[in-house]
C-alpha cells in the first residue's frame, strides 16, 4: 500500500518509506522516480572510506555557497555519466527533483539503516561532477565520477557537523587526467516538491548559488584553454597530464590544471588576463609544487588566454614563475627558456 512521506529537512526516514511512497527502488544509491518526477540520492560516506577514498560530504563552501559532494554509480571499473549516473546528471533538463539522503545509523532493534533528509538539491549549473582516482570494490583504481550538488532555492538543508567531508587518512597523488571543458548548462527547474522547516529549527537560512553567467563562461574559457593548450603539448610529442594529490588530515583533494611530464613543468590555467587571477595562480602554484615528485627541479608556469600587463609580467618573473599565454597563431612563451 503506498504510504505519504513529507520531505521535510531533518527527516528520518528508510528508503523502504520512500519506495512505497514514490515508486522507486531502494537497494541503489541513485533511484530515479520516474512518475513521481524525482531523483532520490543516498550518500553513506562510511561507504568510500572501506576501500580508501572519501569523496562524499559536505565540502567547504566556496565562494557560490554549500557544496555536497557524492560519488556516482559504479562498484568497479570506470564510472561514465550514463545510466544511474546519467539521471542524476540529466536532472535538470528532464525536470526531476533531486533529494539528498544521508545514512544516519542503524534504527533501533533492527539491521535497517536510517536515512536522514538533507533537503533539495540541484547540481551545479558549471560544473556538475569532477573525475577523480579511487579504488573499487575489486581493489583496482579506477575514474570515479564526484557529483556537485547545490542547495535547492528556498530550500534550508539538515546539516550537522557529522556531515563534513572526512579527512584524508593518507598522503597520496594520483596521475589524473585534467578538467578541459565543461557541460552547457540548462535552465533550473522549479523547486516545489519539499517542505521547509520552520525558521526556528533552523538558524542559519541557505539558498541555492546564483551563478553568474559571466563567471560560467569564464570557468568555460579556461577550460577550453586547457584542451587547446594540452593539444598544443602533444603535437610537439609531449606527454600531458594532472595529480590528484591528498593530504593526510586535511578534506579533499588538490587537483592543478595540467602537468607536462616531458618538460617537467606545472600550469595553473586561468580564464581571464586580470592581476588578481595571475596573483591567485602563483599562490596555487606555491601550494602545489610542494607536492610534486622532484620539487627541486621543477618549473612553473601560468597559462593565460591573451598576453597580462608588463607589470603583471614582471611580477611572475619575481616570483620566478613562467608566462604562457595564447596568441592568435598559437602560444607564446612556450617552449619555456
Amino acid at each position: 500500500m503506498t504510504t505519504t512521506v513529507d520531505l521535510v529537512p531533518g527527516l528520518l526516514t528508510t528508503r523502504d518509506a520512500i519506495a512505497a511512497a514514490y515508486g522507486c527502488g531502494k537497494y541503489q544509491g541513485i533511484e530515479p522516480a520516474n512518475d513521481a518526477g524525482k531523483v532520490f540520492v543516498y550518500s553513506d560516506p562510511s561507504a568510500g572510506e572501506e576501500y580508501g577514498y572519501t569523496f562524499d560530504g559536505r565540502a567547504e563552501d566556496d565562494e557560490f555557497g554549500p557544496l555536497y559532494l557524492y560519488t556516482g554509480a559504479g562498484a568497479n571499473g570506470d564510472q561514465v555519466p550514463s545510466g544511474r549516473n546519467g539521471s542524476l546528471l540529466t536532472h535538470v533538463e528532464k525536470g526531476r527533483e533531486l533529494h539528498l539522503f544521508v545514512a544516519a545509523g542503524k534504527l533501533p532493534g533492527s539491521d535497517t539503516t536510517a536515512q536522514r533528509y538533507i533537503g533539495q538539491m540541484v547540481l551545479d549549473p558549471i560544473k556538475p561532477y569532477v573525475v577523480r582516482r579511487g579504488p573499487g570494490q575489486d581493489h583496482k583504481m579506477r575514474n570515479v565520477l564526484v557529483f556537485r550538488m547545490r542547495v535547492a532555492e528556498g530550500t534550508t538543508p539538515a546539516w550537522t557537523e557529522a556531515d563534513k567531508l572526512p579527512a584524508a587518512v593518507t598522503s597520496s597523488i594520483q596521475i589524473l587526467d585534467p578538467e578541459e571543458s565543461l557541460p552547457e548548462p540548462v535552465p533550473l527547474p522549479k523547486q516545489t516538491g519539499a517542505k521547509a522547516k520552520k525558521s526556528e529549527e533552523h538558524s542559519t537560512a541557505e539558498t541555492v548559488a546564483n551563478i553568474p553567467a559571466g563567471q560560467r563562461k569564464v570557468l568555460r574559457r579556461e577550460g577550453a584553454l586547457v584542451k587547446a593548450f594540452r593539444a598544443h603539448l602533444a603535437a610537439a610529442g609531449h606527454t600531458s597530464h594532472s595529480f590528484q594529490i591528498t593530504i593526510a588530515g586535511e578534506p579533499g583533494a588538490l587537483t592543478p590544471d595540467l602537468y607536462d611530464e616531458t618538460d617537467h613543468v606545472l600550469y595553473e590555467a586561468k580564464g581571464q588576463t586580470t592581476r588578481p587571477n595571475v596573483r591567485m595562480a602563483i599562490g596555487q602554484l606555491a601550494d602545489y609544487r610542494r607536492h610534486i615528485p622532484n620539487p627541486e627541479n621543477l618549473r612553473v608556469a601560468v597559462l593565460l588566454p591573451s598576453e597580462p600587463t608588463d607589470d603583471v609580467k614582471a611580477l611572475l618573473s619575481e616570483q620566478q614563475v613562467h608566462l604562457v599565454y595564447r596568441t592568435e597563431d598559437g602560444f607564446a612563451g612556450w617552449p619555456l627558456a
